[in-house]
């Protein structure tokens, strides 16, 4: 049995693979979608990443149809007390911002396309720099204090708002963040590493890192010359053009190879070992995607393989 890693100082207990619900009612239709969750779930997975916005970029979507999924999933397999939901407010078409009354009303949406009473975890997608942390936090605290949400969390944030954020509820006594959702991965480093990482290491947060295979890139898939079929192919296909990208493919295939381990599943495993990290996020369309990620559980990396992957990275 995977051993489960602390959600910071939340109580929550969470698989060290989170997996990402944005392909679900977009890439992945609900057939799929159930099938990955499904298989997720039976190797221990416990712990699930969506948000209200998801996946308001498809022509003819409006938001919300990956928490949909998800609420669909959960209702037929009776399973919500064994899942740890995670959701995201601020981006929805409807509900943009962060200002009281849109995290209130947005939550109350979220709470019915899941089809649960309470969000396990809740963080704010895009801090809104025009809406003092203060209301953001006073808002977040009534929904915890309602029943409504269990823990927020808080994404796409600076470290000078997220200190504020943090000193604000200290100080009043209201509930605080427990995890950070930055953009960090191998050939992305300073999305996160510095200022962010020592504040959230200092106030005891968990990191849930997202991109955290680049978009596809750190599958190994994309190769100079190759052509790859994917929604995301031009993202990850740019990282090809970098010295870093190429030295960082060249550093994974060694330690895959030597570990008899696929591609994805030691930039997934590099990701987890580093500071603050509880659990990076990964989405599969298919089934067939889900091993590589859910091994992720399993590979511990040596000092060795760590630094080597930390200088190519560099």
């Amino acid at each position: 049995m995977t051993s489960l890693r602390p959600l910071g100082s939340s109580g929550l207990q969470v698989f060290p693979l989170s997996l990402g619900g944005n392909v679900f009612g977009w890439t992945a239709d609900e057939a799929q979608s159930f099938a990955v969750l499904d298989a997720y779930a039976a190797a221990g997975g416990n712990f699930i990443d969506t948000a209200d916005a998801y996946t308001a970029w498809i022509e003819g979507n409006h938001g919300g149809e990956s928490e949909t999924v998800i609420g669909k999933w959960l209702a037929s397999r009776g399973n919500r007390s064994d899942i740890v939901v995670a959701t995201k407010v601020g981006a929805h078409p409807d509900y943009k911002g962060l200002s009281a009354t849109t995290v209130k009303a947005a939550a109350e949406q979220s709470l019915r396309r899941l089809g649960t009473d309470h969000i396990d975890l809740y963080y704010t997608h895009f801090d809104d720099e025009t809406v003092p942390v203060e209301e953001i936090i006073t808002a977040l605290d009534q929904l915890v204090k309602d029943g409504k949400v269990r823990h927020i969390a808080a994404s796409n944030i600076s470290p000078e708002r997220l200190q504020a954020s943090l000193d604000f509820s200290e100080r009043e006594g209201l509930t605080r963040y427990v995890a950070l959702q930055p953009h960090y991965n191998l050939v992305s480093r300073d999305t996160y590493e510095g200022p962010l990482q020592e504040t959230a290491a200092r106030a005891g947060l968990a990191a849930v890192p997202y991109f955290a295979l680049a978009a596809g890139f750190l599958t190994g898939k994309y190769r100079p010359g190759s052509s790859v079929e994917s929604a995301r192919s031009a993202k990850a296909g740019e990282h090809l053009e970098s010295e870093r990208g190429r030295k960082v493919l060249a550093a994974l295939d060694k330690v895959a190879a030597e570990r008899d381990a696929e591609i994805a599943t030691v930039a997934l495993a590099w990701l987890a070992a580093r500071p603050t990290v509880a659990a990076p996020i990964a989405s599969a369309r298919t089934v067939d995607q889900l091993p590589a990620l859910l091994a992720v559980a399993d590979l511990e990396l040596t000092d060795a393989e760590l630094t080597a992957l930390t200088e190519a990275s560099a």
